[in-house]
Formats: C-alpha cells, sequence, structure tokens
C-alpha cells in the first residue's frame, strides 16, 4: 500500500463489491450513471504486472459489476478501458478498469467507442 495512490487507501464505505484480488467502485467523476472502476488489490500501474489469476479473479468482478449496473440503470452498451501508462492517459498510477455504461443517444455518434482516444484517426468510416 503507498499512502499517496488514493486507490490503496480507499474508504469502505466507496466499495460495492470485492474479491481477493480487487474490488469495485463507482467512479468518483463519472462519465455516465453507473460508471464503474475494477481497481486491483494489489498496487501494481499496469495490466501486465498482474498475473494470470488476478487478471481472472478482476474480469470476474467486472461481470459482477455489469450484471449489477443492468440491474439497476438498464443501460443499452458498455465501453470497458483500460489507460495503462502515461501516454495512455492514466492518471492514477494503479490498474483499474474503467466499466462505463452507454444509453442510447448519450451521444450523437457513438461509432468508434474507444477510437476516440486519438480523435484524427477515429471516424475511418466516413473517409
Amino acid at each position: 500500500m503507498l499512502p499517496q495512490c488514493p486507490f490503496c487507501k480507499l474508504p469502505a464505505d466507496r466499495i460495492i463489491d470485492h474479491n481477493d484480488a480487487g474490488v469495485a467502485v463507482r467512479d468518483a467523476y463519472p462519465v455516465s450513471p453507473g460508471h464503474t472502476l475494477i481497481i486491483s488489490s494489489r498496487h501494481v500501474s499496469s495490466l501486465f504486472e498482474l498475473s494470470t489469476v488476478e487478471r481472472e479473479r478482476l474480469l470476474s468482478l467486472v461481470d459482477r459489476a455489469k450484471r449489477a449496473l443492468d440491474e439497476q440503470y438498464q443501460p443499452d452498451a458498455y465501453n470497458i478501458g483500460i489507460n495503462d501508462g502515461i501516454a495512455a492517459g492514466q492518471t492514477v498510477p494503479h490498474f483499474h478498469i474503467h466499466l462505463i455504461p452507454r444509453y442510447k443517444d448519450d451521444l450523437p455518434e457513438p461509432r468508434g467507442g474507444v477510437r476516440w482516444v486519438i480523435p484524427k484517426k477515429a471516424n475511418y468510416w466516413s473517409k
């Protein structure tokens, strides 16, 4: 545990689910209703530092979070993302997965999804 890491010192009341590999919390700055983070228990910054077992257990938390979000928010779709490294936009250097519920008409044109991280290259279909 690192004292300066916000994910290493999460208050218990923020945790909505957990297992031996991680926890699920609602994002403090959600981009949509229900935006959830799945955070590794072990302080590592990259997916590639996790063991196969840790990855499997974290994905089981993603599955459980999705089922809960389906019940509570009834989204139409999901974006699932990992910002792995500073150049990829990672701002908290503790591994986490974004599970972002998406809703019909939440954007005028959702096509391309995660490709929009580099806007000039996202719209490949109209060229």
